[in-house]
């Protein structure tokens, strides 16, 4: 199993493997979270009146952060995407609108698990170290 070193990568290969692929099940969903704990399931309304504007809802990082993903299922991932309207932030942080460094990946400690990355599609900037690496390997940023 892998052992990530910087979280907000791993959301994007979660994203990658749970939300676009499905190979990574079963797929987390807050509001299922929530209904399981005898709330209403409402995300968004959940977070707010908890105080979490902009903020990871705890519960959702302890799920995300205690996630074991296999070295086969790593090797699958080609293509990461960072956008700020990915499933997994909306999973994690349903009050958060994208304008903050809340999900930034800054290192580049954890491509050495996935051996295939090929590409990574980005709407946002990329820290420059983390850029670096990438095309150190020969990763297309597009």
């Amino acid at each position: 199993m892998a052992d990530f070193q910087d979280f907000n990568f791993k959301l994007l290969v979660i994203e990658k493997l749970m939300y676009t692929d499905g190979t990574l099940t079963p797929r987390f969903r807050l509001a299922d979270l929530l209904r399981a704990r005898g709330l209403d399931g409402d995300p968004w309304t959940y977070a707010y009146e908890q105080g979490l504007s902009h903020q990871m809802v705890p519960e959702a990082r302890v799920h995300f952060e205690s996630l074991e993903i296999g070295d086969e299922l790593l090797a699958t991932v080609d293509e990461l995407v960072v956008d700020g309207g990915l499933r997994v932030y909306q999973e994690c942080a349903p009050v958060w609108d994208g304008e903050d460094d809340l999900f930034d990946v800054v290192s580049p400690a954890d491509l050495d698990l996935l051996p295939r990355l090929a590409r990574v599609v980005s709407t946002v900037a990329l820290a420059e170290e983390l850029r670096d690496a990438l095309a150190g390997r020969g990763v297309v940023i597009a």
